[in-house]
Order: C-alpha cells, then structure tokens, then sequence
C-alpha cells in the first residue's frame, strides 16, 4: 500500500508541476511543450540517497504509452477526411511523402555516418518519425494572426501524424520479422506474415469500428458515447495484437472509418478525444523527458546539431521540390522549412519506443528528444521574426 500511494503522489506532482508549467508558458511566451520537456530532464537528474527522485515501474510507463498512443493516432486519423482532399492537400500530401523519402534516403545516412548506428532499421524509424510535424503549439503564440503558409503548416501536421506515427512501428515489425537482419531470402519468407499483420490490423479495425458505431448511431449519451469511442479504440488495439496483427493499424483504420462516416454528435464526440488526447501531453512530455537520459556531453550536441541542420536542408528541397505550383516565395520556403518542430505524436511514438528495451534504441531515442528541442527552439525564434518571412494579417 506504501508503495501504490508513493507512485500516486509521484503522478500528482508531475501533474501539479504540469498545470504550473502551463501557466508559466502563457505568461514566458514559450511553447508548453517545450517547458514541460525541460522540467523532466531537470527531474531526471534530481537524486535522492544516489537514487532518482522520481520513478516509475515498467509496467505503469508501458500502459500509459499504449493508452496515449491508441489515443492519438485515433484523434489525428479520425480527422482526416477523404472527401475534403483539394489541390491545397493534395500538394500537402506530397509534401509529406516526399519529405518522408527524402529523409529516409539522406537522414538515414547521414545518420549511419556520423553516429555510426549498425542497424538500419533503426536509422529509418529515426528518419520515418522525424518526418512529422506539429506547428500548433508554436502558431499558437501568434493569437488572431492569419497567413496562407500558417494554414499549409497546420494542414501539412494533419495530414503526415498518421503516417509517421504507423511507420516507426511497420519497420519495427519488419525488423523483428527479419531479426534485424536485411537478407533477400529472409526478406521473401516474411512476406506473408507481414501482410498478414496489415490484413488483421485492418481487418480489426474495421470490424471493432462497424460494431461499435451501428450502436453509436441509433442515439448519443452524452456519458457513454465518448466512453465507448475509447473503449472500441483500445480495443481495437488490443484485439489486433492479440491476433498477430498491427494495432497501431488497426486504431488508424478505425479512426478513418469514424472520420469518413455519419455519426450523431459527431464534432461533441471528436473533441472528447481531443481533450483526453491533450490531458496525456502533461505527463507524456514530462515522462519522455524524465526516462530518457540525453548525454550532456559536446560531442553529442555538435553531431546531433550538425544532423539537424542536413535535416534542415532536406526539409526545404523537399518544399521546393513538392510546392512548386504553389508559387510560394523563397521567405516562405524558409520560415516552412525551419517550422518543423515536434509535437505530442513523436513524443508519444518515442515513449512508446523507450518502454520496448530495443539493442541500439538509446542513441535514437537521444536524437529523437534532442530534436525535438532544437526544432521546437528553432520555430519559436522563426515565428518570433514571422513578419520578415511572410506578410502576417491579424484578426481584428
């Protein structure tokens, strides 16, 4: 009992110091995000009796990473509708495919290079992760301020977080088939099985999605109907692991499947999901910081800087490249390609990763943390000086 009420009041005052946080970031002018990250790597190195202060078992961290991931991926692919695709998405969408290439190509290398990384599945699910973005918590110091480049970058976060966030875990799948190792005959015999994890992932997702929205839409409970969309999303998720499929596919398929049908009360019902999506970001963003152990070292800084900054440049070719009809300006170009900052969906792809104890994971895991504060640090500085990149109206 000792024990449960310790890890309680530990949960308390990482929320406490959340709320506090949040309240901080509103009067400094700095992204919450960026707040709560560093006040988990300030409490990671807080010790008592040569022990950390703070600690969590394994198996709590583990819920909490499956539960903020089955949410988030719901959220954000339950957004994506089919039929509002136009030629502003469409060019969107090929942003976020050819960025996603392109770093798979050049980051993975470069990545292999400079930190001398063996397996090259792990440098492609750094690569295929760093393909995602979440300019909200950055625009959002810009309060009634209106440009075209703000609504692309919003646009382009909606558009890329289901697909970075179902990557990183098919190339893991892909890595555990093979055994980490890229042999042509191996590769063929795992065929099979991995299209079966596609099938049952989908085919779950599906199935708990039907079932569960025929009920949803004879009538809406203002308790139970958001209690059963995330019930049906974690379960979904669990009955796809259970049956060797992929759950992360399969709470994508589902959340599709709830974006692109009518339902009762469907807006009420999304920003339910939104609003227990936003409440996991205190404790993902504090947890992520306080589990992984980035070095302080400068030799790390300098490699991960230099890395960041071809990620950079990778970045705005793949802008020129896709954007192209979009006759966006060479300011534009630039303030789009330094607003690449990370968001809640790498975050929790990157909690859920450090809870799998994966060979070679570490260095990853150390990248991936530090790129999200040099990008949320880079965009905070850029749209501080927006109005020298792109012609901002403000909202009267």
């Amino acid at each position: 009992m000792a024990e449960v009420l310790l890890f309680l009041t530990y949960l308390g005052v990482i929320l406490l110091i959340g709320i506090l946080t949040a309240v901080l970031s509103r009067k400094v002018k700095l992204p919450n995000i960026l707040l709560l990250i560093l006040v988990g790597i300030l409490l990671s190195n807080v010790t008592y009796k040569n022990a950390p202060l703070i600690w969590f078992p394994e198996l709590f961290l583990s819920a909490i990473s499956i539960l903020a991931l089955v949410m988030i991926i719901f959220d954000s692919s339950s957004r994506f509708k089919l039929r509002s695709l136009d030629i502003l998405s469409l060019n969107t969408l090929s942003l976020s495919i050819i960025f996603l290439i392109l770093n798979m190509i050049f980051l993975s290398l470069s990545l292999i290079f400079i930190f001398k990384i063996q397996s090259i599945f792990l440098a492609l699910i750094f690569s295929a992760l760093m393909a995602g973005t979440d300019p909200g918590a950055v625009l959002t110091m810009l309060k009634g301020a209106k440009a075209r480049v703000f609504d692309f970058l919003k646009l382009e976060s909606l558009l890329n977080t289901p697909l970075i966030v179902l990557l990183p875990f098919i190339i893991l799948d892909l890595k555990n088939s093979l055994k980490g190792e890229l042999v042509i005959s191996q590769f063929i015999d795992q065929i099979g099985p991995f299209l079966q994890q596609f099938v049952v992932g989908i085919g779950a997702g599906v199935l708990v999605g039907l079932i569960m929205f025929k009920f949803m839409k004879k009538e809406y409970s203002t308790v139970l109907s958001p209690l059963a969309m995330i019930t049906a999303a974690l379960l979904t998720y669990i009955i796809a692991e259970n049956l060797k499929g992929n759950g992360v596919l399969a709470v994508t398929a589902m959340g599709l499947l709830f974006g692109n049908i009518y339902l009762k009360q469907k807006f009420q019902l999304q920003e339910f999901s939104l609003v227990f999506s936003n409440s996991l970001e205190i404790l993902v963003f504090i947890l992520i910081g306080l589990i992984i152990k980035i070095p302080l070292s400068f030799d790390f800084f300098l490699k991960s800087s230099v890395l960041f900054l071809i990620y950079i440049i990778i970045r705005y070719f793949s802008i020129v490249i896709s954007l192209r009809k979009l006759k966006f300006n060479f300011k534009e170009r630039v303030f789009m390609a330094l607003n690449a900052q990370k968001g809640i969906a790498v975050a929790v792809v990157a909690f859920s990763l450090a809870n799998l104890n994966i060979e070679g994971m570490d260095v990853i895991l150390n990248l991936i943390l530090a790129f999200m504060l040099y990008s949320i640090i880079l965009s905070t500085i850029v749209i501080r000086f927006s109005k020298f990149f792109v012609s901002v109206q403000v909202e009267k």
